[in-house]
């Protein structure tokens, strides 16, 4: 079925959806502002032949890479966000432009009643030169889905309905070798009753059948057993992605968990089926060994992928975390770059066995233009948005289904029609999000907003996941209107702060963190602000404390159903 009538039949039963929901208050949401001020940029200005690392800010973990001719595509993991799987191009590794998202049809992405950290996991992008296609393949761990591939033509102009590949496991990543086979490798578990601790894992591979976009039944080998040396009990080998170079078959995976321990190791072999052999020197990529309390500090590096880049200069991309001054991950899981270093029988990252640095030499020929002509911003940037432009920019994301279910855009801004169901649900809920990506950051919005009735609410939630969240709106009580604050931790909700207000046709929100501390504030004129509450830790919103793999988000947030009531 062609794709663009699965959209517009989208669009027509949401603006059914939106008809039938106008006895509730609908609160318009303008002039969008979002402004980083890190010390780390601050203190690290660039040069003019220089650029920062991570690339890519705030919560894009899992970073994969291909490229076709001059062209880069990079993609990320996006659990359980609606649409799925940004997708970014650049011509030099520095610059780079979002174009979109991998999944971008509720067909393709299941994730209606998956956790914040479910969804789309570790995916993979290839392009395959022998039949001019590009493959991503990852796994979705929701909806029954499990190991899948799509694929496309032209990563800019829509990608193929969802292929459910027949094995199980995570990680899945795909190969295509010069004769024209193909191959996926992927983790999973060893074989049922030879585990011999927790964590043990295995890399799995099988040949793939390029004509029925399917695994051949029965090709399946385990060519790693537990990682580099099994005697040593490593943890968690996943992440695999496969190469060749020079002639050799190289595996490359990650090792170690991802947290603290994680790790980039390198094994290579003259069959791609293996026998593959561990580089005596692995990993190839950590900053497991280093002082917890040193300087500008980059951690939990890992789960790489290399790509040739320019003037033959091989690049890695992979996660990393960098944590605030109380050692909290609030920004969650970044994309970092590093040259690669491939003159010897292994590659080794430049510089990623030493404390990293912010700041990189440009690639030969390459000029920084980052933030600007249509590039994502890096370093400490300014985003502003009106939130009146109908095609909304591609780093506004909803949860669990698409946004242009609860969305209108209208001249004044964008229309957050409420879904009877709030923050806290395991289901859509009705919240524009924009990635937080700074430790020291504002943002504000102007809301034109009267509610009805004590059920409605409008206004931000700073979002770790559906059980670690904070609120901040406007709502009503019996006659009187409010402003109220709400911190939910582990799924139990406690009201910080609420404030009787006198209605405004329109109240302008701000949220300011410092280190790791909020504060919240409104003003009706938008000059004169005050503050409500205290600042409140920030620490719900870390994944070292609510858990799973996601950093927090900033939302644009509308309820009939909301359960906060004022003092």
């Amino acid at each position: 079925m062609n794709p663009n009538f699965l959209k517009n039949r989208t669009n027509i039963l949401a603006a059914a959806a939106l008809l039938s929901i106008s006895n509730i208050s609908a609160q318009t949401f303008s002039n969008f502002n979002y402004r980083g001020n890190d010390k780390i940029y601050n203190d690290n200005p660039l040069q003019a032949d220089e650029f920062y690392s991570p690339i890519l800010q705030g919560c894009y973990p899992d970073p994969s890479i291909t490229k076709k001719g001059e062209d880069y595509y990079l993609v990320n993991s996006s659990f359980s966000m609606f649409p799925g799987v940004p997708i970014f191009t650049s011509k030099d590794l520095v610059n780079w432009k979002q174009v979109g998202h991998v999944l971008d049809r509720p067909s393709q992405l299941k994730v209606e009643k998956g956790g914040v950290s479910q969804g789309i996991y570790a995916p993979d992008i290839k392009y395959n030169k022998y039949n001019d296609t590009f493959y991503m393949i990852t796994t979705q761990i929701a909806g029954g889905v499990g190991n899948m591939v799509v694929k496309t033509k032209d990563p800019e102009k829509g990608w193929s309905e969802v292929q459910k590949l027949n094995f199980d496991g995570i990680d899945p990543a795909i190969f295509f070798d010069d004769d024209g086979k193909a191959y996926i490798v992927h983790n999973d578990a060893p074989p049922k009753g030879t585990e011999q601790y927790q964590g043990h894992r295995v890399i799995k591979m099988w040949d793939y059948d390029l004509e029925k976009d399917q695994v051949v039944p029965g090709t399946d080998k385990i060519i790693v057993n537990g990682g580099v040396d099994l005697s040593q009990k490593p943890i968690w080998i996943e992440g695999p992605h496969l190469y060749k170079y020079k002639g050799k078959y190289y595996l490359m995976c990650a090792e170690g968990g991802t947290g603290g321990n994680h790790s980039e190791v390198i094994f290579m072999a003259d069959s791609p089926k293996g026998p593959f052999i561990p580089a005596k020197n692995n990993p190839i990529l950590t900053q497991r060994y280093f002082p917890k309390d040193r300087k500008e500090k980059v951690d939990w590096a890992g789960h790489a992928d290399l790509v040739e880049g320019p003037n033959g200069q091989w690049y890695g991309v992979f996660l990393a975390i960098r944590p605030n001054v109380n050692n909290r991950v609030n920004k969650g899981r970044e994309t970092f770059i590093l040259p690669v270093d491939w003159s010897g029988t292994y590659p080794v990252f430049q510089n990623g066995l030493v404390p990293m640095k912010p700041k990189l030499k440009l690639p030969q020929g390459a000029q920084n233009q980052t933030g600007q002509n249509g590039f994502f911003p890096n370093g400490n940037f300014t985003y502003s948005d009106k939130l009146t432009d109908k095609n909304l920019d591609f780093r506004w994301i909803a949860m669990r289904g698409p946004r242009e279910n609860f969305i209108t855009i209208t001249k004044n801004g964008v229309k957050i029609n409420p879904f009877e169901t709030n923050i806290k649900a395991l289901a859509p809920v009705s919240a524009l999000f924009h990635r937080l990506q700074h430790e020291d950051f504002e943002t504000s919005v102007s809301l034109d907003f009267k509610p009805k009735s004590e059920k409605e609410l409008a206004g931000i939630t700073c979002y770790q996941s559906e059980r670690f969240n904070y609120v901040f709106g406007i709502t009503k009580k019996d006659k009187d209107f409010y402003m109220v604050l709400e911190r939910t931790e582990k799924g139990e909700s406690k009201l910080i702060a609420s404030e009787k207000i006198s209605w405004s046709k329109a109240f302008t929100l701000k949220v300011t963190g410092e280190e790791d501390m909020i504060s919240f504030s409104y003003s009706a004129d938008g000059k004169n602000f005050k503050s409500l509450g205290e600042p409140v830790s920030g620490d719900i919103l870390s994944t070292d404390v609510a858990g799973g793999f996601t950093g927090s988000l900033i939302g644009l947030y509308s309820t009939s159903s909301n359960d906060i009531v004022p003092n």
